[in-house]
């Protein structure tokens, strides 16, 4: 079912609250391959981020956040929408949106989330490298990949 009543807007600090609530409810969904320990971690990480770093949009059903992807340069750093709207359009949505607007043509997925692998390769990503770590060094196996 896709929905149409999303609208879009770009992120505002006042919005942060409810993005850190569908980032945690999305991961919780996701990457059921984190151990406990490093989720908590990431999520500690993830809480410090200024996110006025990045060029964030979200899609808003009436007042709540559903769902954000976050570019800086070319590169899309964080897609993550609320459960409750899965398999709906809006990661299509939002990636057409930074693709189109922002040139994105670049995004790292950890390799065991294979619904996100899959996602991205149907946008027309290919993988181009892989990692044994992600970023912070733990032992979750990143997926580099790049637009055609």
């Amino acid at each position: 079912m896709m929905i149409m009543n999303q609208r879009m807007i770009a992120y505002s600090d006042d919005l942060r609250p409810q993005l850190l609530t569908v980032w945690e409810q999305s991961v919780l969904a996701t990457h059921d391959f984190l151990k406990p320990a490093d989720f908590t971690a990431i999520r500690d990480l993830v809480r410090t981020i200024d996110f006025s770093q990045f060029q964030i949009f979200c899609t808003m059903d009436e007042c709540t956040l559903t769902g954000f992807v976050g570019v800086q340069g070319r590169k899309v750093e964080m897609l993550f929408i609320d459960p409750n709207y899965f398999r709906r359009g809006l990661g299509r949505k939002l990636m057409n949106h930074v693709m189109t607007e922002l040139d994105a043509d670049q995004v790292d997925v950890n390799e065991q989330n294979t619904m996100a692998v899959l996602f991205y390769q149907s946008l027309g990503f290919a993988v181009y490298e892989r990692a044994d770590r992600d970023d912070q060094g733990h032992e979750y196996p990143l997926l580099r990949m790049k637009r055609k």
